[in-house]
């Protein structure tokens, strides 16, 4: 078994984890189940799902799509600990952004753990316990080019995580943010050839000209990095972290 920093024991807890069935989702959903909790990994992706579920016995598979608003309120009923990880992304100049790829991006990454959170919390607020962690991003604190969509509906998260905290606090309920910058996962290595174009580079250029630029720390993150922060928030000895955003940037927001 890997070594892991955080002790952490949610025997008896319900974990739910979005966007589970690769990338940050995956390893999230397989450091909770680590620690415990039975976990329903919610995505659109059924073989992904099916993978997942092969590797760990307490991963259930939801098949989701989460643009279903009501289907996702209704799945977050039990839970313990909401990891709301789900997002996609799309590059272009403001001018040219797809109206429809605006809507749809906020559905997905705004307004869906919005729905999530509010189906969960009935459940946490009886238990007097709960977790709620938003896997924002870097762009939750800063902004770049050609990213309207995923910069509006991550500083959004950011709002509506800090609003969660400070209703949740009363009845033992902490929400926070985790802000990676890039990490290892199809969602960055989907976006090289569209990065290439909006900033008019060759794709190799793309990780370390532009990914990498702000960051003072030259690589990528790995999804069990950012699993393990994940992990830390819902630890007994994190309980007075609530409202607040942890970056793992590499330091890109130290600028």
């Amino acid at each position: 078994m890997t070594p892991h920093s955080v002790t952490l024991d949610l025997g008896g807890r319900t974990a739910l984890v979005t966007g589970a069935a690769s990338g940050i989702g995956r390893a999230c959903a397989l450091r909770l189940a680590a620690a415990g909790a039975a976990v329903r990994a919610v995505d659109r992706d059924r073989a992904g799902l099916d993978a997942l579920a092969g590797a760990h016995p307490a991963v259930e598979p939801v098949p989701l799509d989460l643009t279903d608003l009501d289907a996702a309120e209704r799945a977050a009923a039990g839970a313990d600990v909401l990891v709301n990880n789900a997002g996609f992304q799309v590059v272009r100049p403001l001018e040219e952004f797809p109206p429809d790829a605006f809507h749809a991006l906020l559905t997905v990454m705004l307004e869906a753990p919005f729905r999530l959170i509010r189906g969960a919390l009935p459940h946490m607020y009886a238990r007097g316990w709960g977790r709620i962690v938003n896997v924002s991003s870097v762009h939750g604190l800063r902004a770049s080019a050609y990213k309207s969509a995923y910069v509006c509906a991550k500083h959004g998260l950011e709002g509506l995580s800090k609003v969660a905290a400070l209703e949740g606090a009363p009845h033992g309920v902490t929400s926070n943010c985790v802000c990676p910058a890039y990490v290892r996962t199809p969602l960055v290595e989907k976006q090289i050839a569209d990065q290439a174009a909006a900033h008019g580079i060759p794709e190799e250029r793309v990780v370390t000209d532009v990914m990498l630029a702000d960051s003072a720390l030259k690589r990528l993150i790995e999804p069990e990095e950012v699993a393990e922060a994940v992990a830390y928030l819902c630890a007994p000895q994190a309980s007075a972290i609530t409202g607040s955003s942890l970056p793992l940037d590499g330091g890109w927001t130290a600028h």
